[in-house]
């Protein structure tokens, strides 16, 4: 059998009026602030309503049966229909007039990678600031979807290493109908987004920068209004205090959090991937807090002010650095890489971490980590043992050995990806810390990099071309690999 093309189509056209419908929004923040910029939004989003409703209409007649396959194709090509249509208000606005620096922008918001080509962020008009916070909104709710509900239907992603337990959308967990389970996790998102909103105005946010970053923390994107990012708060520690607490959330299982709202709190504690995730994040903190606060090389003071002293101001800008690269935010307040050698070192290891599976956190994610962990450390036993059968166990129970073979091939995969970015890169003339870098970020959707891509840099001195191909990795880490990777076996496209 062929492909059915006109359900992908059709689904296509209803992704663009969707994405249109969140183009008017931002027409209307335009509006409100009359930054000068409301007609040219407002025509993006009519033109790309017009060809959502044209493709809608064009495959009226289609059969609504989603095999496999067109799962697949759907899943990659939505990214993509979303990211070639966010570039109207950009490019309509003249805000980023060249295409190549308009898509990457965008697909970066998308992904939620928050890597950026503009030189002077204060200067864009709000309504354009708003559509760039809300590409990475739409973004980390679509994850979010595809992680708990579409992923798993296809036999992969990261949902689908939890089939034999908790954070999985199962009868016994939320709720049995896909589309019910969105919209538990929908509500939640929003309702998280809503409470940081307000937090951050309360905590001295102006609600404009207040709802644009709350945006970007819960989709752990990472875009800022401002220029320097969360630096631009370094003198009110409650904003970053904040900050760090909801992309800890983000970075967690959104089902956990479902569980935390129904009062099964014993379900979250009990779950091993959240325990190695809050784990991590506080030795990591503290190792980082600790080398900044005593080595003699860095100098507190000279990069952030610290109204409570230098070891809260050590402690807070290691934690929520810390935070912001394992769940791949991005956010920054200091240029973590001139923060010694060791941490730069260390910092670059911690891009390859991730957040939790079901979370809008990019990366490997933790889960995979445990069980790669605990295989590796079971093939002791199995050599000195070769007859006895020793499963890798996850929260209690056995998991099976297609799913540990799954977690061993997407690692192999993740790594060989990373090298063939990084060399792609550097065989465009950057060098060595840059490519290894930017390869890193890109492909775990992290966002500040090393080299000339450093935190409090940017992508715009990368070459077109890798531009390009540094949103390829970001569109191949955001989708767990093999759902991109996979449209480019000859024998998918193959008629069956």
């Amino acid at each position: 059998m062929g492909f059915n093309y006109r359900i992908i189509i059709h689904l296509m056209g209803l992704l663009l009026l969707f994405n249109g419908s969140f183009m008017l929004i931002a027409a209307l923040v335009s509006g409100i602030y009359a930054d000068g910029v409301t007609f040219e939004i407002t025509l993006s989003a009519i033109l790309t309503q017009l060809l959502g409703i044209f493709a809608m209409f064009y495959t009226r007649g289609h059969k609504k049966e989603v095999k496999r396959r067109e799962g697949y194709v759907i899943v990659a090509m939505g990214w993509i229909v979303m990211s070639a249509s966010g570039v109207l208000p950009y490019l309509l606005s003249g805000a980023i007039p060249d295409f190549t620096n308009a898509f990457f922008e965008t697909i970066s918001g998308y992904t939620t990678t928050g890597a950026s080509i503009l030189n002077d962020i204060e200067a864009l008009p709000k309504g354009i600031l708003f559509w760039r916070s809300l590409t990475h909104w739409i973004g980390g709710m679509g994850i979010i979807v595809l992680a708990i509900a579409i992923l798993p239907l296809l036999g992969i992603g990261g949902m689908q290493l939890f089939s034999a337990e908790a954070p999985g959308p199962s009868a016994d967990k939320l709720h049995p109908r896909i589309t019910d389970t969105a919209k538990r996790l929908w509500l939640i998102y929003v309702g998280y987004t809503a409470a940081e909103t307000l937090l951050l105005s309360i905590a001295g946010m102006s609600f404009f920068d207040a709802i644009n970053h709350s945006m970007a923390t819960l989709s752990t994107g990472g875009f800022s209004t401002k220029n320097s990012s969360l630096a631009y708060w370094n003198n009110q520690p409650l904003i970053q205090y904040i900050v760090i607490f909801f992309m800890f959330l983000a970075g967690s299982n959104f089902v956990l959090s479902y569980f935390a709202f129904k009062g099964k709190v014993q379900r979250i504690l009990q779950d091993e991937e959240f325990k190695f995730y809050a784990g991590f994040i506080f030795l990591f903190a503290v190792l980082t807090s600790l080398v900044i606060y005593f080595n003699a090389n860095v100098e507190v003071s000279d990069f952030h002010p610290m109204p409570f002293g230098a070891g809260e101001s050590a402690f807070r800008h290691g934690l929520f650095q810390v935070i912001a690269v394992i769940t791949t935010t991005g956010f920054v307040t200091a240029d973590f890489t001139a923060w010694t050698s060791f941490l730069t070192v260390f910092f670059f290891g911690l891009m390859f971490m991730g957040g939790s599976a079901g979370s809008t956190a990019g990366g490997i994610k933790v889960m995979r980590h445990i069980l790669i962990i605990k295989n590796g450390l079971l093939e002791f036993k199995r050599t000195l043992h070769p007859s006895a059968i020793i499963p890798v166990r996850f929260n209690n129970k056995t998991v099976s050995e297609h799913i540990v073979y799954n977690v061993i091939a997407f690692f192999v995969l993740y790594m060989l990806l990373f090298i063939i970015g990084a060399l792609v890169l550097s065989a465009m003339g950057l060098d060595f810390v840059t490519a290894i870098g930017g390869a890193a970020s890109s492909l775990g959707n992290v966002g500040p990099a090393f080299g000339d891509l450093n935190p409090v840099s940017n992508f715009s001195t990368l070459p077109a071309l890798g531009k390009w191909w540094c949103g390829f990795l970001m569109l191949a880490g955001r989708l767990e690999l093999f759902t991109v990777l996979i449209l480019f076996n000859p024998y998918f496209w193959k008629r069956i």
